[in-house]
């Protein structure tokens, strides 16, 4: 059996599956159809061919990723291989890093414990005036 000849353009769809931005090929492809991913600055379709160079903007809420393309790869391998697909510019990893740390340092407004208990139910009847 031969070696695997060298890619030279890749399905948008499978570079991300691939690059390991989703756990699967399906949600890759749902997520472009849905308008989360733009190619050199136009809105992409999942059979949007890629070649190395290409600018993707990948919005991932809270997140947006802006990678450059310096590989292809059609089947999903290490982690390690995965990083070497893409390069991600300064500007895009500073303003997720920036939005990381908005969200780290913003007030927790969770109503933790779930259901209340017999002592807050009575307390939640007093409160409303039953």
């Amino acid at each position: 059996m031969s070696p695997p000849e060298p890619l030279d353009r890749v399905r948008l769809d499978k570079w991300l599956w691939a690059a390991r931005f989703f756990k699967t090929r399906s949600a890759a492809t749902d997520a472009v159809h849905g308008g989360k991913a733009e190619v050199n600055g136009e809105p992409a379709k999942a059979a949007r061919l890629l070649a190395p160079g290409d600018t993707v903007r990948l919005r991932l809420p809270p997140s947006e990723f802006v990678l450059v393309v310096t590989g292809l790869a059609e089947r999903r391998g290490t982690a390690e291989a995965a990083a070497l697909l893409y390069r991600e510019t300064p500007e895009s990893r500073a303003a997720r890093e920036r939005i990381a740390e908005q969200l780290r340092l913003a007030p927790d407004f969770g109503f933790g414990g779930g259901k209340p208990d017999k002592k807050q139910r009575r307390e939640i009847r007093r409160w409303k005036g039953d």
